[in-house]
């Protein structure tokens, strides 16, 4: 791990990197970062064939879920050990726990064991996306950080789109667990790079205590609450009894979590973070932007199937549109922010118009030709864009240097939780209009439509009504965050952040 910052330094900027430092940091960052992406992407092919072989498909959902449940828990965690302790260090530790995960993957020989291996692997996955953000608050400033925002963003449309294939072609012709065990590679060089390239990083961190006590808690609230969107509509109906004592006891801890926040020395989120009005306004925007687009993700398949009548492997292809404006998006809007004073015009524009594309989705889920829907969910995908390298630099550039960690970990736990939520919305809106409850699965939805007789169109236009409101908070949120003048040079962002 990194020697310590004479206490004469930190807090303050450390001398500016050259451009092919930051390159080459921003390099050994984006395969991590990869890593944890196309982890998220590349399995979901690979499920039914995992399940035949394991010889349980009634747990294969849990493959998933347990990755999304312990590493949207522990990526505050992360934030707040990288602002005591150092994001080199922090970032290797990730690392080679997504590596162990990943070995413990390939070679589980039941469902159970692979479940707990996901587990595992998602336990060093939760953190790597969060701590990349944060080194690139660490060594670029903000008014020059959304252009880098948008190699990011490359990385996940990178495994939005070669995630599938790669899982259904090893799957079909060598095997399913070399899905894991390409990690392998992949992880030894990321941690070689990030080792070597984040030796020349700037620290800003302080000796700090982890609060144990109020993880435990943010753990068990998360965990309780995602259980519930999880088993919601599918394992238990809605307003059964373990569902209601879920989210019941996940509000009993989220008190107790909040109570932990004021009483203790140092609290694992600092009230004062969320107590900043951009960074709140900035997370809770990003929730349900975020959020809203991962729901589409999920259910947009679905319609291409039940209602559109495509194969499996067409609707994948019919996603792209989706998955790349995002880019697009962040692109213009991440190379603006250098440019322009307003910085925060361009992504409600951009909401603005995806709310109106999602709109005629709504309106016309199941007449309009296949082409149209394309083209408005491409239009849909560049007006989110505009909105994640926003958010994203807005919130890091309204907190202290040796808070990063804590601020961009805290906004990529809620923006998670987000997702989880929006995904159960839709689930329940598709689930119920369907007639479907308990233990219900998605391949039984369009037969259970055609013997009722219900129009699936018009279900999904709920849906799309829903994402019309998701995208509306987004826009709600974003209006209210106090637009702050970006710092520019190094120097002046650590003096202007500790004058704050």
């Amino acid at each position: 791990m990194d020697q310590p910052v004479p206490k004469a330094t930190r807090g303050h900027a450390a001398p500016a990197l050259s451009h092919a430092e930051i390159r080459t940091i921003i390099v050994g960052i984006m395969l991590a970062m990869l890593l944890a992406a196309l982890d998220q992407t590349i399995i979901a092919t690979a499920l039914p064939t995992i399940g035949r072989e394991l010889g349980d498909l009634e747990h294969l959902p849990w493959v998933v879920t347990v990755y999304l449940l312990t590493s949207t828990a522990v990526t505050p965690l992360y934030g707040k050990f990288s602002d005591s302790h150092g994001r080199r260090g922090t970032m290797l530790i990730g690392i080679v726990i997504f590596i162990l995960g990943s070995i413990a993957c390939a070679a589980a020989p039941s469902m159970l064991m692979l479940i707990l291996a996901r587990g595992l692997q998602g336990l060093g996955g939760g953190g790597l996306i969060a701590l990349a953000q944060t080194i690139v608050a660490d060594i670029v400033a903000p008014r020059d950080r959304g252009k880098y925002q948008v190699y990011f963003a490359s990385v996940f449309m990178t495994s939005s789109l070669i995630g599938p294939v790669l899982g259904g072609f090893f799957a079909e012709h060598l095997h399913w667990s070399v899905i894991f065990w390409i990690n392998l590679p992949l992880g030894l060089v990321a941690f070689f790079l990030v080792s070597h390239s984040l030796k020349k990083l700037p620290r800003h961190d302080r000796p700090h205590k982890l609060d144990l006590l109020g993880a435990l808690l943010l753990v068990s609230a998360t965990v309780s609450l995602l259980l519930a969107l999880s088993w919601g509509g599918l394992r238990y109906p809605w307003l059964s009894l373990p569902i209601f004592g879920l989210v019941l006891g996940s509000l009993v801890l989220w008190g107790l979590f909040a109570i932990r926040m004021r009483l203790a020395p140092e609290p694992l989120i600092p009230p004062g973070v969320l107590h900043n009005p951009v960074v709140r306004m900035g997370v809770l925007s990003a929730c349900f932007g975020m959020g809203t687009y991962i729901g589409l993700t999920i259910y947009l398949p679905v319609y291409f199937e039940a209602v559109r009548g495509l194969s499996a492997s067409m609707s994948g292809l019919a996603l792209i549109p989706l998955m790349a404006g995002t880019v697009c998006g962040a692109t213009i809007s991440g190379r603006s922010m250098a440019r322009v004073k307003h910085y925060k015009r361009l992504p409600m524009i951009g909401l603005l118009v995806a709310m109106v594309a999602t709109g005629l989705l709504a309106a016309f889920a199941h007449t309009l030709p296949l082409v149209m829907v394309e083209v408005l969910l491409a239009v849909i995908s560049i007006g989110l864009g505009t909105l994640l390298p926003v958010s994203t630099v807005a919130i890091q550039n309204a907190v202290l240097p040796h808070e990063l960690g804590t601020a961009t970990g805290t906004a990529n736990f809620f923006r998670s939780l987000g997702g989880a939520l929006i995904v159960a919305v839709f689930g329940a809106i598709v689930l119920s209009g369907a007639g479907l409850s308990g233990a219900a699965s998605f391949e039984s939805l369009a037969g259970a439509a055609a013997q009722s007789g219900i129009d699936l169109g018009s279900i999904f236009a709920y849906v799309f009504v829903a994402a019309v409101a998701g995208f509306g908070l987004a826009l709600a949120f974003l209006f209210a965050m106090e637009e702050r003048p970006l710092r520019g040079g190094a120097a002046r962002a650590a003096e202007a952040a500790i004058a704050d």
